[in-house]
């Protein structure tokens, strides 16, 4: 275990911490010396990739644990909270709550209109080649070698037309992914289980401000989430919470592959971004640990990106 700034009882409680940026910061987190606690929910199948994270956590020499449960079933949490105060025992507290849970509806909300393929047509003939062979090499290119800049003649991405977002599709979501976050916040103060000086992050998106197909009611979550995080900010500073939300650029997350078009997602990103890369698991990890520190305390209620520059480039080439 590395010396590090946290005290030898304080710990991390991760809510989705077995992939994407909840892993990665707890892997981050422990490697400076914070005891880690995660929650997540997985299939038995998947615990084959995620158990040796875990363990790679635990030979760091701190002390971990983890509940595979429903951290959005308001009994589960109850015993998640029981069991999680056994294992901080007396002097054990939460220094930072850290909200990555990825479990929202991915649906458009009114069908799509015609796709036009004006560019492709006008292009092939051009070129006195067919369309349809001009549409097959794109998507060769773009599907199958991540060629940037072929996706506007590549096969547009594939939406259900057939399944709408539906309102409880949004309030589900919502919870899950934005007010659920004030839920723990609340439950870990009323046990009084946070440290002195504790610190919730929240996790968002250039979805939050910029309208992606089928992102609608995760869109809405994300907009929740911060509402909550600032209110948290100035409610419960007196009680020494310091509430942030960090919004990670483009990242190639099991979350951000669930959305439909995110191959396109990600060609955007990498031709918008000043480094010409996505963000990493690591970059926001590395951010997660340094607004974590006592140097960061007065840091609250903010939206701190983490992406390159990604969100304020306007780079198209």
């Amino acid at each position: 275990m590395s010396d590090g700034p946290y005290g030898k009882h304080e710990w991390a409680l991760i809510l989705g911490g077995s992939s994407g940026f909840g892993l990665a910061a707890a892997h981050k987190l422990s490697r400076h010396g914070l005891n880690v606690c995660v929650v997540h929910r997985d299939r038995r199948g998947a615990m084959q990739r995620i158990e040796p994270e875990f363990e790679a956590i635990r030979g760091r020499g701190v002390s971990f644990a983890s509940f595979n449960k429903d951290a959005l079933n308001p009994e589960v949490q109850a015993e998640i909270l029981d069991e999680l105060a056994n294992v901080l025992g007396p002097d054990g507290r939460v220094r930072l709550l850290m909200h990555s849970i990825a479990f929202g509806n991915l649906k458009l909300i009114a069908s799509e209109a015609a796709a036009s393929d004006e560019a492709t047509r006008r292009l092939a003939a051009e070129l006195n080649v067919p369309a349809e062979d001009l549409r097959q090499a794109a998507d060769a290119l773009f599907q199958e070698e991540d060629v940037d800049g072929v996706q506007g003649i590549a096969a547009a991405p594939a939406y259900a037309q057939d399944r709408l977002l539906e309102d409880d599709d949004v309030a589900r979501t919502i919870y899950a992914m934005g007010t659920s976050l004030l839920t723990w916040t609340r439950e870990l103060r009323n046990r009084s289980l946070f440290a002195d000086d504790a610190r919730v992050l929240g996790m968002t998106s250039e979805g939050n401000e910029v309208a992606w197909k089928g992102y609608a009611a995760v869109a809405a979550a994300k907009v929740a989430l911060e509402s909550v995080s600032r209110s948290i900010a100035v409610e419960m500073a007196h009680m020494g919470i310091r509430s942030n939300i960090v919004q990670a650029g483009v990242t190639d997350t099991p979350a951000l592959r669930a959305i439909p078009g995110s191959q396109n997602l990600k060609a955007q990103a990498r031709t918008r971004n000043p480094f010409g890369r996505l963000t990493t698991p690591a970059d926001v990890a590395d951010a997660i640990y340094l607004l974590s520190l006592p140097e960061a305390a007065w840091i609250n209620g903010a939206i701190i990106r983490v992406d390159g520059g990604e969100r304020i480039s306007g780079l198209s080439r």
